[in-house]
C-alpha cells in the first residue's frame, strides 16, 4: 500500500519542520514526501531537502492557494493512497498504520479520518467531517474534552482538510477539469466539497480513532490571538472572508439536490442573516469585495453538470 504525503506550507513560523519530523517517523513510511514551498517562505529548501532523501519540495512560480497547491502535489505522486496535510500537524508514530486499516474495510472506502485533536492533547479538533443541516461542513466533537466519546471506528460523510487521507482511485473518479480541488475556492470548504461529489459517486468516508493527529487550529491563516478561537470569520482578513462566503454558495449550488434545497433552505437562510450580521460587523468592506468578484450561476451550473 504505496502511501504519498503532501504538505502544504504556508510561510507561518516553522510549522513544517515539525510536520516532516513526524511524517519521517512513521512506523510504516510513506514511499514519497511531498512538500508544495510558499515561494516567500523563509526557510532555505536545503534544510527541507536535508531532512530525508524521499522529501521532494516544489516551489511554485508565484503564492498559490491550498486548492491550488493540493492539486499540484496529487498530479505529482505515484502512491494508491495520498495523505494531504497542513503543516501546522503533527502526526502520531503510528497514525499511518492505522489509518490504512480504515481503507482496508471496503474497497469503496475512499477517504479516511484519524482523531485530529489540539495540541493540548484534551481538546477534540475533529473527528469526522458531516454535513449540517446549515450546509456547512460539521466537525464531529469540535472545541470538546475528549472523554472517549468517539473511539468506535465507524463511517462517517468525509474528512477534515487538514489531515484528510484519500484513495487514489477516488480522486480521480470525483476530479473536474483536471482538478481535484477546485482552484476558484483558494481555500476553505475545499474539503466538504470533495466529501459531497464523492458521496455523490458512491464513495464511502471512514473514521478510525487510533490514528492520531495533532492541529492547531487556524494557525495558516489567523493570527496567534484567534488560533483555536469560535467564530473563526472575526479573525480573517476580508479577501479570506470572501473566499469562505464564495465557497459556502459554490459547494451547495453544485451538490445539494433539489429534494435537499427544498427541504434545508430555512436553516440556510436562517444561517445566511446570521452570518452576514457578523460580515457587516466585522468586516464590511466584504459587500463590496463580493459584488466585484461574483462568479456567475452559469460557470458553477456547468460545474454541477459534470458532477
Amino acid at each position: 500500500m504505496k502511501v504519498s504525503v503532501v504538505i502544504v506550507t504556508s510561510g507561518v513560523s516553522n510549522y513544517i519542520l515539525s510536520c516532516l519530523s513526524s511524517v519521517l517517523s512513521q512506523g510504516y513510511p510513506p514511499e514519497e514526501v511531498i512538500v508544495i514551498r510558499n515561494p516567500i517562505y523563509p526557510i532555505d529548501d536545503s534544510i527541507l531537502e536535508g531532512m530525508s532523501n524521499k522529501v521532494k519540495v516544489i516551489t511554485p512560480q508565484k503564492n498559490i492557494f491550498y486548492c491550488q497547491a493540493l492539486n499540484i502535489g496529487i498530479h505529482q505522486s505515484r502512491g494508491e493512497y495520498i495523505l494531504c496535510l497542513n503543516d501546522d500537524v503533527i502526526l502520531e508514530k503510528d497514525f499511518l498504520n492505522e489509518a490504512l486499516l480504515g481503507f482496508s474495510i471496503s474497497d469503496r472506502i475512499g477517504m479516511v479520518s484519524g482523531k485530529i485533536m489540539r495540541p493540548d492533547k484534551k481538546t477534540i479538533d475533529s473527528t469526522g467531517l458531516f454535513l449540517s443541516i446549515w450546509r456547512t461542513p460539521k466537525e464531529r466533537g469540535y472545541n470538546s474534552i475528549d472523554t472517549g466519546r468517539f473511539d468506535r471506528s465507524g463511517f462517517i460523510f468525509g474528512v477534515n482538510g487538514a489531515v484528510s487521507f484519500y484513495r487514489r482511485v477516488m480522486l480521480e473518479d470525483v476530479k473536474i477539469d483536471n482538478f481535484y480541488f477546485d482552484p476558484c475556492f483558494r481555500i476553505f470548504y475545499e474539503d466538504l466539497d470533495i466529501s459531497w461529489r464523492a458521496q455523490k459517486r458512491g464513495w464511502k468516508a471512514y473514521y478510525t480513532p487510533k490514528a492520531v493527529a495533532y492541529h492547531i487550529r487556524g494557525a495558516t491563516v489567523r493570527s496567534r490571538h484567534g488560533q483555536g478561537r469560535s467564530f473563526s470569520l472575526r479573525f480573517l482578513t476580508p479577501p479570506l472572508v470572501v473566499d469562505l462566503l464564495k465557497n459556502r454558495y459554490i459547494t451547495i449550488i453544485r451538490n445539494e439536490t433539489p429534494f435537499g434545497l427544498f427541504l434545508h433552505l430555512p436553516a440556510i437562510v436562517f444561517y445566511d442573516m446570521l452570518i452576514w450580521i457578523l460580515v457587516l460587523v466585522y468586516h464590511p468592506v466584504v459587500l463590496r469585495i463580493c459584488l466585484k468578484k461574483f462568479t456567475p450561476l452559469g460557470k458553477i451550473l456547468k460545474k454541477r453538470e459534470k458532477i
